[in-house]
């Protein structure tokens, strides 16, 4: 499985971006595609993940109730639609999969196999 991320950018705080990550190669129900994200200095962090099959989303507390994650099972895309972005949103963002069958998508990096390219995001004040 290859992961292609793109949609980042430079949007002022309170803005919005669209994030994409389209998978090459087939995607089994069983998977869990997740959005990670990289502040300079700091570890990789989860952001959100969804189950292919079942459509269970889980995100961390920073993003709750400002960034949504979903997926097209028919183009093998995942999404992360990021709203009112905040300055500390600033980061590298990673698409990720995890081909190991969960209820819930995982939010340890190290449960995810396979991984993208980042994508930048860069939130001014």
């Amino acid at each position: 499985v290859q992961l292609q991320a793109s949609g980042g950018g430079l949007v002022q705080a309170g803005g919005s971006l669209r994030l994409s990550c389209k998978a090459s190669g087939r995607i089994f129900s069983t998977y869990t595609m997740a959005w990670f994200r990289q502040a300079p200095g700091k570890e990789r962090e989860y952001v959100a993940g969804i189950t292919w099959g079942t459509g269970v989303t889980t995100y961390a507390d920073s993003v709750k109730g400002r960034f949504t994650i979903s997926r097209d099972t028919a183009d093998n895309t995942v999404y992360l639609q990021m709203n009112s972005l905040k300055p500390e949103d600033t980061a590298l963002y990673y698409c990720a999969a995890d081909q190991t069958a969960k209820r819930r998508p995982g939010t340890r990096r190290l449960e995810y196999n396979y991984w993208g390219q980042g994508t930048q995001v860069t939130v001014s004040s």
